[in-house]
């Protein structure tokens, strides 16, 4: 994407609003005028984009997001268990496990956070439990079918395209409405499921955007500055036209999860969504995987993930 329009920098300055372009030298009286160097490495900093400029001003994350280190003796929660055999989620094993459906080495349990060893006989409703095989399978979403694991009502739902695919129980990470095309990653990996749509983490996706009309210059502006939805500020990481020629598509990157945001961004100033595919989500993209078609993640991809 050419001509990148990124957030501008909230460098308080003394000579009155923001502006497009290279800034004002500073006036105030008292400071050392900037040397040639310092000049030049403030230009380059103002061209990065916006998750640049994010990296050297933003508050520091904290820890509390990095995953606790596995216990020495191997146990897990049995309600992780379950949900790692496939049976159902944490959630939903919690039930199970208060109304005494579940049991350890031929003991009924229904204490929850109670951990299990590798050795341990697990049963569920009289069925031994064993860890699935981890799954982890891309598809490039077609227009029309439900992000769900089950709706009654809908036509069509992501789940009838990799039905086949393994017998694991799998499930969509986040969501692409029905409209919406592209990249949409399958998993029975909860752990790595809720890092990638956790907010806090900040995974980078992009979209291609086909609109009704030409989008004007500052609009695009506004868009990676931010501004102010029903539900809260919103900002681009990235925007730009893919084409200088075709400025009615446009390419985003963003990192916010909020239901249809990418839409209600375009809509706010007055603009249709023809086309929206989501193109890159989490390093991974759509080379070599046409519409429809779902491959499963190579052990590259695979670390890749766990590694973000």
């Amino acid at each position: 994407m050419k001509n990148n329009y990124s957030r501008k920098s909230n460098k308080p300055t003394s000579t009155g609003g923001k502006r497009i372009g290279k800034s004002l030298p500073s006036k105030v009286s008292g400071t050392k005028t900037k040397s040639t160097s310092e000049k030049k490495a403030t230009g380059q900093r103002e061209k990065f984009s916006k998750s640049d400029v994010k990296k050297t001003y933003s508050k520091p994350r904290t820890n509390r997001n990095i995953p606790k280190k596995a216990s020495a003796t191997g146990e897990i929660r049995l309600n992780r268990f379950i949900a790692n055999a496939g049976v159902c989620s944490r959630r939903e094993a919690d039930t199970f496990i208060t109304a005494g459906l579940v049991t350890i080495n031929g003991v009924p349990v229904t204490e929850l956070g109670t951990k299990v060893k590798p050795t341990d006989e697990v049963r569920f409703d009289g069925r031994r439990l064993t860890a699935e095989k981890k799954v982890y399978l891309l598809l490039n979403k077609p227009k029309d079918f439900v992000t769900t694991t089950d709706d009654p009502h809908a036509d069509k739902i992501v789940m009838d395209l990799v039905k086949d695919a393994c017998p694991e129980r799998i499930y969509p990470v986040g969501r692409l409405d029905r409209n919406t095309t592209g990249l949409l990653l399958f998993t029975n990996d909860g752990d790595l499921s809720k890092r990638l749509t956790y907010p806090s983490h900040r995974m980078k996706k992009i979209y291609q955007v086909s609109l009704d009309k030409p989008v004007a210059i500052n609009h695009l502006q506004q868009i990676a500055d931010g501004f102010e939805l029903e539900d809260g500020p919103i900002h681009a990481d990235a925007v730009s036209y893919i084409n200088q020629e075709v400025k009615n598509e446009i390419g985003i990157e963003i990192h916010s999860g909020r239901n249809r945001i990418v839409r209600r961004i375009f809509e706010h100033f007055g603009y249709h969504i023809r086309k929206l595919d989501r193109v890159y989500f989490a390093g991974l993209t759509k080379k070599n995987l046409p519409r429809g078609k779902y491959r499963f993640l190579t052990d590259k991809e695979i670390q890749y993930l766990k590694m973000l």
